[in-house]
């Protein structure tokens, strides 16, 4: 009986390839049932933007549970005051909070100044400041609008990670969070701006997750977030088509899901995990067809029925404070204006 051999070095394909396939395929299989052991994130600093409310909030609590020191950024003082007291109230650790406008490059720079001053280098960044214009088509939204939505939902990346990142390089440690959604993998009818400036978000992301591992900083992790929508205030009034496929995804549960991958030190977290199967079936289907299929989930009416808040509420005239941990002494207040 003759035995066919299949040749390790095929033409163009080098042989590394061929085992490192094998082997993570093999690793992602084992990691089905057997998933990595959790991190110790006790006494990092997380810095955890848009926590005055929603899915930031929860994330910080849940990080906060687990030991961290939490530093809140959000633009709406009021809220993130009451945040951080009720989280000072239930958890053991230090919480300080600041008002920032992460849309702000100059903002930015100067309230991460004030944190390294005060609280220390950050390790953990986890980017959730998000918005959506709303219930407009592209040509109807507001110009102003289109602009914060780019600016916030991928331009203060560049700002937090030009900002914080050096620190982390230079101790080799650290965790880069970016929290998107699934419309950063599909495109939906309404959301132009917002689908593009998470898409740019997510591949912002994997980019300079590639650099770090070309600078060979293995110590610094990635993790990329698209969950499905939630039953938070932003997409208020939004249904979902398919529930028992694609669910509206309640933010605590999502939260704990996100934090369990950081300690994990997952690289992509979709949830519900039936985006997986969605985001390969979208590679192999024809144009036309893609559509008929995004109709189908929903994507061409999930807007019809918003009632959320397009813009987060700002108070431009008030100033900025910085806000202590309730352990540590007063110290000199930085004012400015957003």
């Amino acid at each position: 009986m003759n035995i066919i051999k299949i040749p390790l070095e095929m033409p163009g394909i080098e042989p590394g390839l061929i085992v490192g396939a094998v082997f993570y395929f093999f690793e992602a299989f084992v990691r089905l049932f057997i998933p990595h052991c959790k991190k110790d994130v006790e006494g990092e600093i997380v810095l955890v933007t848009g926590a005055a409310n929603g899915i930031g909030k929860l994330i910080a609590k849940e990080l906060g549970h687990h030991g961290a020191t939490l530093v809140l950024w959000d633009i709406n003082s009021d809220a993130l005051d009451k945040t951080a007291k009720e989280l000072k109230q239930v958890l053991d650790v230090r919480v300080y909070a600041y008002t920032c406008d992460c849309s702000r490059r100059s903002e930015v720079y100067k309230v991460a100044e004030l944190v390294k001053r005060e609280v220390g280098d950050v390790s953990i960044l986890v980017n959730n400041a998000g918005m959506v214009t709303g219930k407009y088509t592209f040509v109807e939204a507001p110009d102003n609008l289109v602009d914060r939505t780019l600016r916030v939902n991928v331009a203060a990346h560049f700002w937090t990670y030009k900002a914080l990142l050096p620190a982390m390089l230079q101790r080799n440690h650290g965790h880069l969070v970016c929290v998107a959604c699934h419309g950063a993998l599909f495109a939906m009818n309404a959301l132009a701006d917002y689908c593009a400036s998470k898409s740019a978000a997510v591949s912002f992301a994997e980019s300079v997750a590639l650099e770090l591992l070309v600078l060979k900083k293995e110590g610094i992790k990635t993790t990329i977030v698209c969950p499905y929508l939630l039953n938070t205030k932003m997409f208020r009034g939004c249904q979902t088509k398919r529930p028992s496929f694609l669910p509206i995804l309640d933010q605590r549960y999502v939260a704990k899901q996100i934090v369990d991958a950081i300690l994990q030190e997952k690289m992509y977290l979709l949830l519900p995990s039936s985006l997986h199967f969605l985001v390969a079936l979208k590679s192999l289907m024809p144009a036309k067809l893609g559509i008929i299929f995004v109709n189908f989930i929903g994507g061409m009416d999930l807007m019809d029925h918003f009632r959320g808040d397009p813009v987060p509420i700002i108070s431009y005239k008030k100033p900025q404070r910085q806000r202590n941990d309730s352990v540590s002494d007063p110290q000199t207040t930085l004012i400015y204006y957003n």
